[in-house]
């Protein structure tokens, strides 16, 4: 599944088809990756992120995309799974000729790809890039988009908090519980803020200072902590990966303490087996691209015309889908990864194979 770092090339990984793009002018460098349209259009965001090369970029989108099958698939979306990423450092390239560059790219797919945000993208970003195409999401209220999608990605991660929670301990609150959120960005901050309405005590991280900055004026009984480590190793009873993909390897999973994992990030688990080892230790793992999904709900009702409150509502199912994965991973005696992506299997042979009946 995709949330396992790869190297492999796209055929031995099932994409159907892996887009280089390039504007030299502009310094565009760009792979789209789009693993499956058995559901209908891929629908992913653009990463924009300075990959140490070419190589590490590929490996990324062809997670990424992988896994955007398997979240719109359990999200109930009739949208297939794409994803693309932009190398380079978006402090120092990003420009309005790169980013409509990027756009025009996009638009030559011919609508086998729908784009949004994601790390070093934004609302703003997206507005610019639908300058040259019609196939972009996440774009402003002001130009009849959703807006931020962070809102509901942070929404529906606590909704898949709450199930766990409730499978954990009984119930569906996290008043009392010590919750470490790894990342204070666009998920991680409103994350924070759910959390602390519902009762709960946060523990958290960052690397960027203005982050950090941040929490400690708009949530100051918020405890901080040096970096990762400190708060995998900390007494909490859930962990948070809200920041890029590993999070969960073969040095944090021995030393957290936590019993419950439910996080923003993509791609936490660092490699096959990591969900077995999580399992033995009798940590609980909600699949990311099962909580994470709020995002991808969000970008995609603009596709049908923006309703906020519609979107929130399919997020706030999450947690019905949570507690379904996990009561059939108990089931099946299976960690909950292995039940979700049995789910998503089947939804995408059992509503893909109707393709197949021809329409005049």
């Amino acid at each position: 599944m995709g949330v396992f770092a790869s190297t492999d090339d796209p055929v031995s990984t099932g994409h159907e088809q892996v887009v280089f793009c390039q504007d030299k002018q502009s310094g565009l460098k760009a792979i789209i990756g789009i693993y499956s349209t058995a559901l209908g259009p891929a629908l992913g965001g653009t990463r924009f992120y300075p990959y140490d090369s070419e190589d590490d970029a590929l490996a990324d989108v062809l997670d990424l995309s992988r896994g955007m099958a398997y979240k719109n698939a359990l999200a109930g979306l009739d949208l297939g799974g794409g994803k693309a990423v932009i190398w380079g450092d978006p402090e120092q390239i990003k420009s309005e000729a790169l980013l409509r560059a990027y756009g025009r790219f996009v638009e030559s797919l011919g609508g086998r790809y729908y784009t949004a945000c994601d790390v070093g993208t934004y609302v703003a970003d997206m507005d610019v890039v639908a300058r040259e195409t019609r196939y972009v999401t996440g774009r402003s209220v002001e130009h009849g988009g959703a807006g931020d999608s962070s809102i509901l990605t942070a929404w529906g991660v606590f909704q898949g908090m709450r199930a766990a929670s409730e499978h954990v301990w009984g119930t569906p609150s996290l008043r009392g519980r010590r919750v470490g959120v790894a990342g204070l960005g666009k998920v991680g901050k409103y994350l924070t803020g759910h959390l602390l309405e519902d009762g709960a005590e946060v523990v958290a991280t960052d690397v960027n200072p203005r982050a950090l900055a941040w929490v400690r004026t708009n949530h100051p009984q918020v405890t901080l902590v040096d970096d990762s480590s400190a708060l995998v190793a900390a007494d909490i009873d859930v962990y948070a990966p809200c920041a890029l993909g590993g999070a969960l390897n073969d040095d944090t999973v021995p030393a957290l303490r936590a019993k419950v994992v439910t996080g923003a990030a993509n791609n936490q688990l660092a490699h096959p087996g990591i969900e077995k080892l999580l399992a033995d230790r009798g940590i609980l793992y909600t699949p990311d691209y099962v909580v994470n999904a709020g995002g991808v709900i969000q970008v995609a009702d603009e596709i049908e015309g923006f309703n906020f409150e519609r979107a929130k509502l399919r997020a706030t199912r999450i947690y019905d889908t949570t507690r379904e994965i996990l009561h059939l991973a108990d089931a099946e005696g299976v960690p909950p990864a292995v039940a979700a992506d049995r789910l998503a299997e089947r939804r995408m042979a059992e509503v893909g194979r109707l393709r197949a009946i021809h329409l005049r």
